[in-house]
């Protein structure tokens, strides 16, 4: 799976995969590597390691620690791996990414569209081939590959305890197509199957709805800390203040409260999906 962009928005990612991209370069040159040499035994061609070089992608963690270790670097460049990892996520949620990375539950309510970790790709991109201004083609790959890659945290070995409330409307809603559509709807089927992942479906013909000012996102780390994510128009906040961490808490409980429960949520996507 890849991890590779072209410039990322901000001037601080962008200056990151810069300094990167120097060290690599020099490191590479320091061990008498042509970028040929160097490709073929890291597993890229050429013109992907001038890309790394140049800060036009950015190089997954795996070929950081291969590059380390094949130049000699002692672990200068692995040490970047995470800030290099936050450049493929938009300014605005490389926060959040971090938190979530470190998340031991997680739980979210979605009525915009399907919560990334739970998009397919076909989804993902479709939702980002929508963004206006419109993103140039290699963006919206990376931002794909970087939402599909986020989604492992739901599978590992610590994998957190993680909820989901979706507004109906969301599953109704063909981003893409209806093809596009089934496939996701399928894949929410198949993901909540998982003994440490709930989805409940909140249905269209409920009179009382507490989520009706948003969707919103609270995460509990490994180290306690209760953390609320909102996000409106690519303008995000994460709210650490006990009082308000706890106001949307108290929310989501009741958003769950009143929704389809698990069992029920995942007959419902069936119905859903035998109505495509």
């Amino acid at each position: 799976m890849s991890d590779e962009v072209r410039q990322p928005e901000s001037e601080l990612g962008a200056g990151m995969l810069q300094v990167f991209g120097r060290q690599l370069k020099l490191f590479r040159e320091r061990a008498g590597m042509d970028r040929a040499k160097f490709g073929s035994l890291t597993g890229y061609s050429a013109s992907t390691i001038a890309a790394f070089e140049q800060a036009r992608r950015i190089p997954p963690p795996k070929f950081i620690d291969r590059a380390d270790e094949l130049v000699g670097a002692g672990g200068v460049l692995s040490a970047s791996k995470e800030e290099v990892a936050r450049a493929q996520y938009p300014a605005f949620f490389r926060d959040a990414a971090r938190m979530e990375a470190e998340a031991v539950e997680l739980h979210v309510y979605a009525n915009q569209a399907v919560p990334g970790l739970l998009q397919t790709e076909e989804y993902a991109r479709a939702i980002f081939m929508m963004m206006r201004p419109p993103m140039d083609d290699e963006l919206v790959e990376q931002r794909v590959s970087a939402r599909l890659a986020r989604q492992e945290m739901l599978t590992g070995r610590a994998a957190p305890l993680a909820s989901f409330v979706i507004d109906e409307a969301v599953l109704r809603r063909p981003i893409g197509g209806r093809g596009v559509l089934r496939g996701e709807l399928e894949y929410i089927l198949l993901v909540g199957e998982r003994r440490n992942v709930e989805i409940q479906v909140m249905p269209l013909d409920r009179e009382e709805n507490a989520g009706m000012a948003g969707p919103f996102t609270l995460i509990e780390t490994n180290e306690g800390r209760r953390i609320a994510y909102v996000e409106v128009q690519n303008v995000s906040r994460l709210q650490t203040e006990r009082e308000r961490v706890r106001a949307l808490e108290a929310k989501y409980g009741i958003i769950r409260a009143q929704a389809l429960t698990p069992r029920e949520s995942l007959a419902y996507v069936e119905k859903l999906l035998g109505e495509l």
